[in-house]
């Protein structure tokens, strides 16, 4: 992402993968970078910047051919194939940030999810919080 605010930010890249009920890895979806004109990645904030740099981020968003409407398509092929509609909880690290963009630039995987979250974030601070309680 360019940034924290769906409002204003907008997704650099997207990958999806299909677990059971298990966690075991059913399907690897695709893994998108999606192309930003270099005035929106020219409005990232430094911190952006700077790890996009890095990674070569910005460089291949410049350079896609895929468009956000693109990405949306063919994630929604892609979880229409694995899950049926209302079914699939998204699943991720502090993934109530990435459901605000999804909600935003793909209604129509948002759609298809469940409304529940797994937070993965969530049950690392449960783990620290119960390990300071029993020590």
């Amino acid at each position: 992402m360019t940034g924290l605010d769906p409002e204003t930010d907008h997704i650099l890249e997207v990958a999806c993968i299909i677990t059971d009920g298990s966690l075991e890895v059913v399907a690897r979806g695709p893994e998108l970078i999606i192309h930003q004109p270099k005035k929106i990645l020219d409005s990232m904030n430094s911190w952006c910047k700077e790890q996009h740099s890095k990674t070569g981020l910005i460089e291949a968003s410049l350079n896609s051919k895929i468009s956000v409407l693109d990405a949306e398509n063919q994630l929604l092929d892609f979880v229409t194939k694995y899950t049926p509609p209302g079914k699939c909880p998204l699943g991720g690290n502090s993934v109530y940030m990435d459901k605000m963009f999804i909600m935003k630039y793909f209604p129509r995987v948002s759609s298809h999810c469940h409304y529940r979250l797994i937070d993965v974030s969530t049950i690392k601070e449960l783990c620290r919080f119960i390990k300071h309680c029993f020590v």
